[in-house]
């Protein structure tokens, strides 16, 4: 895996963006939340991680127990939470004549407190590992960690005390935050009873990505990502409906881009706002559909004009890469995202998302009577469509292909259907010729699963993506999912393209789709 990094990272600052930014804040709803349970983990050969939860008492047993160095106990809260964690230890014994020292280790999975820590070997940093080790001196204490946590199991470690006391622990709970909003969640009833339980899975993991801004992953990276808040955006306007979210986030990366422009694939949001030194092709042309999708729901004219000079210059910016023969220039390095897949090349899928994008900016541009742009999106748009028929569609092999190698992969077919490349006959035809023939550069997050559906639900192939719904997300759920993960493969369960799946992320923006694709195209 290749960084962007860049040494001289200028970007200009839009202070009257900003401030329109910080004039969104949202308020966090705030729950507390106890355990249910004490477990313990074992291994099961057939279950995902091979890790399994056995209930050993409800956690109002907890007090009624001593520990002493060595000991441990796992707490299942019996959902997903993201919040603060805070307990009361007291000492049982002798008065405490050494500090007690404890090691809290936090999972979303069964996994991530059944094996060490100290053996994980992925390529990201292990400080994203979720786990504290405390001194406590004086007993008896209250604790209350000021670093927020995204879990659902907590193991406590007990590593040491002294042969005089032993510690009891009491009133352990979590603060829970969202900024989403429950008593504003539109109310849905579906006839299928398991597109309604994935529906609700969906709501639970966009719920806890919903913080000050749309977080990617609560556990990990915790940023504003251009491609996540697109998705979480969408399935926002369906369920709890927080537009000023969505506005201010629009507002972050318009007040930030970089001298040429380009908004940056990310943000961090503290200590104050800096836009990442990562750009990513396709990620910039979503800011532009972004802004789409929340003008087309709120008829918002104000953001629409205010931002309408940054979403028109990511596509003048991604235009620039288009060659002489009206194909997206292709690259080596890592300058589209498109998918988790290190042999996927990106070109063909960055040519229909560029085709996607312009659609998009031309329905905008007519709004606001710009009819220069429009004129000449509308003469570019046609040349991508007409090179990409002629130039990237294989007739020998019935795919669109990428790159030199000519590529045949899910994500080409799937972004050159969503684009209206092809008519809707055609790309009906075209995915399930995918879904029969399984050209093996496929997809390997629910990021690209989501496109794929989408695509199969505007050709009309409804059966279809409800199976694959069923099959993906379900299969989550059936492998333990209370919340829907950054990554799933069914066929490699384990699979991370960070090295090591501890490092995974277990509630993730990009996999809160199946609401949305639910309520808008199978009420």
């Amino acid at each position: 895996m290749s960084f962007q990094i860049s040494e001289w990272h200028n970007y200009q600052r839009k202070s009257e963006f900003e401030k329109k930014a910080d004039n969104q804040s949202p308020k966090l709803y705030q729950k507390i939340e106890y355990p249910e349970n004490i477990i313990q983990t074992e291994k099961g050969e057939t279950i995902i991680h091979s890790w399994k939860t056995v209930f050993v008492s409800s956690a109002d047993k907890l007090s009624e127990t001593e520990y002493g160095k060595g000991d441990s106990f796992i707490l299942d809260f019996g959902e997903h939470l993201v919040g603060y964690l805070s307990f009361d230890v007291k000492p049982v014994g002798s008065p405490p004549d050494a500090p007690l020292k404890i090691r809290l280790t936090f999972g979303e999975m069964p996994v991530e407190v059944s094996e060490s820590f100290a053996e994980y070997d992925g390529w990201i940093s292990s400080s994203w590992l979720q786990e504290e080790t405390l001194h406590i001196d004086i007993l008896p204490e209250n604790i209350v960690l000021p670093r927020r946590y995204s879990f659902r199991y907590l193991k406590v470690d007990v590593l040491d005390t002294s042969p005089k006391y032993r510690v009891v622990f009491e009133n352990v709970s979590c603060n829970s935050v969202t900024s989403a909003d429950t008593d504003r969640l539109v109310s849905f009833k579906h006839h299928d009873v398991e597109l309604e339980k994935i529906d609700k899975v969906s709501i639970k993991t966009l719920q806890d990505c919903m913080q000050e801004v749309f977080e990617d992953g609560p556990k990990r990276d915790r940023r504003l990502w251009l491609g996540d808040l697109r998705l979480q955006a969408l399935t926002n306007y369906v369920t709890f409906r927080h537009f000023d979210l969505v506005k201010g986030n629009l507002y972050l990366f318009a007040a930030v881009p970089n001298m040429d422009g380009m908004v940056s694939a990310n943000l961090f949001i503290k200590p104050k706002l800096i836009p990442d030194d990562t750009f990513l092709f396709d990620y910039s042309l979503f800011f532009t559909t972004t802004l789409y999708d929340y003008y087309k729901v709120t008829k918002d004219l104000e953001t629409l004009n205010d931002l309408w000079e940054t979403a028109y210059k990511q596509i003048e910016l991604a235009i620039n890469r288009v060659q002489v023969n009206g194909i997206v220039q292709d690259d080596t390095n890592w300058w589209s995202f498109i998918d988790w897949h290190s042999q996927l090349n990106k070109q063909t899928p960055s040519q229909a998302i560029l085709i996607y994008a312009i659609n998009r900016a031309l329905e905008l541009a007519k709004v606001l009577g710009r009819v220069n742009e429009v004129n000449e999106m509308e003469e570019t748009v046609n040349r991508l469509i007409y090179a990409s028929k002629n130039l990237l569609w294989s007739a020998d092999e019935g795919y669109f292909i990428s790159g030199d190698e000519r590529q045949v992969s899910w994500a080409s077919q799937v972004w050159m259907v969503l684009a209206e490349v092809v008519d809707r006959e055609e790309g009906k035809r075209l995915l399930r010729k995918l879904i029969e023939e399984e050209p093996k550069i496929g997809m390997n997050t629910p990021y690209m699963h989501h496109h794929f559906v989408e695509a199969l639900l505007l050709v009309g192939a409804k059966d279809e993506a409800i199976w694959w719904l069923k099959n993906y997300w379900g299969g989550m759920i059936s492998d333990g999912a209370d919340t829907f993960w950054e990554l799933y493969n069914p066929e490699d369960k384990s699979f991370s393209p960070y090295g090591n799946h501890l490092i995974n992320s277990y509630c993730h923006a990009w996999s809160c789709t199946p609401s949305y694709l639910i309520r808008t195209y199978l009420k």
